[in-house]
């Protein structure tokens, strides 16, 4: 571990940056990028970089299913119908997504999902 804490560290403080090639470069030293973590990089890459961003929700939708094989279609169809409501309408999205997180037994992906307070 260096002096600048460990991999995790690092990319917690990327994300804060909103910096996409920071948190790329801090990802990249993850030993695993998990369900909350790919949340955490869709949302820095709607802000930076938007016309990736159906692609990375894409490739979200598909990690959240490979990681919980019992989520339900119906949660699915609603986290898909949610993010395609994110750019334009955060306000409403979030929440749907933080729900079918909590239901797929994914809280930390949920809060990176709940809005700010």
């Amino acid at each position: 571990m260096t002096s600048q804490g460990s991999p995790y560290a690092r990319f917690q403080r990327a994300l804060a940056t909103g910096n996409l090639n920071v948190v790329r470069a801090a990802a990249a030293e993850l030993p695993r990028i998990g369900v909350a973590e790919a949340a955490s990089i869709l949302l820095v890459i709607l802000r930076a970089e938007p016309h990736q961003y159906e692609r990375a929700a894409v490739r979200w939708l598909g990690r959240l299913c490979l990681e919980r094989k019992r989520v339900a279609l119906a949660d699915l169809s609603r986290a898909a119908a949610a993010l395609v409501a994110l750019p334009e309408r955060p306000e409403a999205a979030r929440p749907l997504l933080a729900e079918v997180c909590s239901r797929a037994g994914q809280e930390q992906a949920a809060a990176v999902f709940r809005p700010p307070e």
